[in-house]
């Protein structure tokens, strides 16, 4: 049990925190579809949110790759999507997946949960950080100060 909770870090967490609005977003979603729907989704929002996905679901399967062959290593992941943001996982699942699912499927629910999961790992994140410091300590500081995008 404890090795799973390594490789899901404070994912349990934000998921926990984003799993009521999810529940209440979908169920307001199917009752009152109108108030949720982008307008169909248009062509150009189609065609964009196809775009961001690309990326987004490629940056989040990277990240799950690397969590899985490198934290049973006991290593410091800071290569591929971890050297432009600390959290790739969280930040592509908030910000270029569920926003963009939610538009494919006419709905902005996506956005606001995207929201939701940003706001999750902004929270929980620091504990996590803490812990990776103990862990690898100046290896994680010297980590911190490359990463290249340090507020996302």
């Amino acid at each position: 049990m404890k090795k799973l909770k390594i490789l899901i870090g404070n994912g349990y967490k934000i998921g926990l925190l984003t799993f009521p609005f999810l529940i209440a977003g979908v169920i307001l979603n199917i009752l009152f579809p109108s108030f949720f729907s982008v307008g169909g989704p248009p062509i150009v929002l189609m065609v964009v949110s196809v775009i961001i996905l690309i990326p987004g679901v490629t940056i989040w399967i990277w990240s799950i790759a690397l969590i899985i062959t490198k934290i049973p290593q006991k290593k410091l992941i800071t290569n591929g999507p971890y050297s432009f943001v600390k959290h790739p996982l969280y930040t592509a699942t908030a910000l270029l997946v569920f926003p963009w699912i939610g538009f494919l499927f006419n709905t902005w629910l996506g956005a606001l949960i995207g929201i939701i999961v940003y706001i999750g790992s902004r929270l929980f994140s620091p504990e996590e950080e803490k812990i990776m410091s103990k862990i690898f300590g100046a290896e994680w500081n010297e980590y911190c100060k490359k990463v290249k995008i340090h507020w996302l």
